[in-house]
């Protein structure tokens, strides 16, 4: 047994005997575990038992633990869902979960438009679009793209198509575009050589060679010699993918393959996309949080965390293992199927096994590809935080270096962003951005002071915060080793107000970085420093100043259309800033209150008949 606090104590003895789920958190409050019972009374009393058979990893979680929360549902499907929602939500540092799983990106046919579009994008809704992916590469998804418009030449402008316009865009000439704009296909071709495009991408391209040959055929039997030879090229461009296409059943069915590469802390999947028999793509994960895990854990995780998301799932899933709970996991794929039924196989003999042993060989290698990549980028890493360490003479690496910017235009929307990277990668959780709120006009001086006086603000109320156990927010809770505000001796000089200000002179380092000439600026220096041209310490601090520019320019450009937006429902009467605030925070834009309903602005706490008059005789 383990000793508990009285609030543990408490929570554990009251826990229902139902399915559910639980969030374990850690003293700031910070959710480190989600898990999942058919008992939430049994599973979560069952950490603080006799912990000498646990892992190292569980003991760990177990010591951080100071709430528990708990959520029942109805049943262990329910539970198994809602655990995936939440892992995907907070990812707890304690769970296996998908590495940099910030959404992949997928293709999206929007099949609803009369004349369909394909688009990239990172979520799916329910909104009559076909999805394909999700993709690990959005370059990938580019190079699918530029190769699909070749053969299927897809709408991609921004046109009214009543096939009335009297002359086509460039993208008809090169043969890039179909142009309905014109009249040269009807919306009934178009659709169906979009749905071709689905079911290309889909791996069934027998029925859509059969057909196109058919209509080569009749287009040169009309005489249509153009249309013909158009046809023919596309015929060609399919079979050349086709070819590269590789055969690995004689069955006509649809299958995922799944392996699994380890070695020490990294975990690899590897999946294998076969359709009608031929492997049509394939793509590889890695997971965290995997260290002390067996292998049919991760595998579990990585079915349950990866079709959540996936825009098509098979008939058949091959496995390399059994796994746990391989029934609920089979009935949740079924109803994401629409009740059709999948098969979850560890295959034992002929085709599958050497299928599974290809799968396998390339996740080994894809990982060792990967471990090799990041030994090159933790050797750079290394060197260019021992060139800072030289550099701003400090006793040790730099751990955690924090950098400023200003963004306006003529001194409206003003935003400072703060990015911090830590062992010289950026940490994005612990990025922030500052809406300037005490300067007038364009004055990147002023505002440094106002976002570096409000950081320090915050680094206070955090310690204050966990000398009592409240939660904090870990993007202020330490100082940094290396503070960097974009610009020469002027920046540098509000920032060491501040530092003063707060009595933190001494506490680290602080530099002004001058783009021109890429000089460091110190305080207590008369002159400029230049890190040797190519140094991986100049390409660091010059890779921070430029997320720092980027974030800033963004939440400026976000901050900017709000302006703009809210300056337009100024003008209606009866909107103050709350019915202003409700609205767009609602409806996301102005052409979206202009189209929405009569009933839906309704719907709105305080919007009125009057209201939704006065938007609609003020608003075009």
């Amino acid at each position: 047994m383990i000793e508990k606090s009285e609030k543990l104590q408490s929570i554990l003895d009251t826990l229902p005997s139902k399915p559910g789920c639980y969030l374990m958190k850690n003293i700031t409050g910070n959710i480190i575990y989600v898990g999942k019972a058919v008992n939430l009374r049994h599973r979560v009393r069952s950490y603080f038992q006799n912990t000498d058979g646990q892992h190292l990893r569980t003991r760990q979680l177990v010591q951080n633990i100071q709430d528990i929360e708990w959520i029942v549902v109805d049943s262990e499907l329910e539970a198994l869902i809602l655990e995936m929602t939440l892992i995907k939500k907070h990812r707890p540092v304690y769970n296996i979960r998908l590495k940099d799983d910030k959404r992949y990106p997928y293709i999206k046919v929007h099949w609803n438009d009369e004349f369909p579009k394909l688009t990239v994008t990172r979520r799916m809704v329910n909104d009559g679009s076909r999805y394909f992916g999700p993709y690990t590469s959005v370059w990938a998804v580019h190079q699918t793209l530029d190769v699909l418009r070749k053969i299927f030449p897809y709408l991609t402008c921004d046109r009214e198509i009543t096939g009335q316009d009297k002359r086509a865009c460039l993208y008809y000439d090169i043969k890039l575009c179909s142009a309905p704009c014109i009249g040269m296909v009807s919306k009934l071709s178009y659709r169906k050589m979009i749905n071709d495009l689905c079911l290309f991408l889909e791996g069934r391209t027998e029925s859509i060679l059969n057909q196109m040959e058919v209509d080569m055929n009749e287009a040169a039997e009309s005489m249509a010699f153009e249309k013909a030879a158009t046809i023919r090229d596309q015929i060609r461009a399919i079979n050349q993918i086709v070819e590269k296409q590789k055969v690995v059943s004689t069955e006509d069915k649809d299958s995922d393959i799944i392996a699994l590469a380890r070695e020490d802390r990294d975990a690899c999947v590897q999946i294998f996309f076969i359709r009608s028999g031929k492997l049509i793509g394939r793509e590889y994960f890695i997971l965290e949080g995997t260290e002390e895990a067996q292998d049919h854990e991760v595998i579990k995780e990585f079915l349950k965390q990866f079709y959540s998301d996936a825009a098509n799932i098979p008939s058949t899933v091959l496995l390399p293992n059994e796994i746990e709970e391989m029934n609920i996991i089979r009935q949740w794929l079924n109803s994401k199927r629409g009740g059709n039924k999948i098969d979850i196989v560890v295959p034992r003999e002929g085709t599958p096994v050497e299928l599974m042993n290809m799968v396998k060989q390339n996740a080994v290698e894809t990982l060792k590809a990967l471990r090799s990549q990041w030994e090159v980028d933790t050797n750079r890493q290394a060197e260019s935080l021992a060139q800072l360490q030289e550099a701003f003479q400090l006793s040790q690496p730099p751990n955690r270096i924090e950098c400023y910017d200003i963004s306006n235009t003529q001194g409206t929307a003003s935003v400072g962003s703060m990015v911090v990277f830590t062992q010289g990668v950026p940490n994005r959780k612990l990025y922030r951005k500052f809406n300037i709120k005490s300067v007038v006009g364009p004055d990147d001086f002023a505002s440094m002071e106002e976002v570096l006086t409000r950081r320090f603000k915050r680094w206070i109320i955090a310690q204050e915060k966990h000398e009592i156990g409240e939660k904090i927010d870990e993007a202020f809770a330490l100082l940094p080793d290396i503070l960097i505000v974009d610009g020469g001796k002027g920046q540098l000089g509000k920032a060491m107000n501040v530092i003063n200000q707060f009595d933190l002179l001494g506490k680290f380092k602080v530099v002004g970085l001058a783009k021109q000439e890429e000089e460091l600026f110190f305080p207590d220096l008369p002159y400029s420093v230049k890190l040797p041209k190519n140094s991986q310490g100049l390409y660091l601090i010059q890779r921070i100043r430029d997320e720092a520019h980027r974030f800033a320019i963004t939440a400026h450009r976000k901050r900017r259309t709000i302006i703009g937006l809210a300056s337009q429902l100024d003008k209606v009467p009866g909107i103050g800033a709350h019915r202003r605030k409700l609205l767009l925070n609602h409806f996301g834009s102005i052409e979206a209150i202009i189209h929405a309903s009569d009933e839906e602005l309704l719907s709105l706490p305080g919007i009125h008949a009057g209201i939704v008059e006065a938007i609609r005789n003020n608003l075009e």
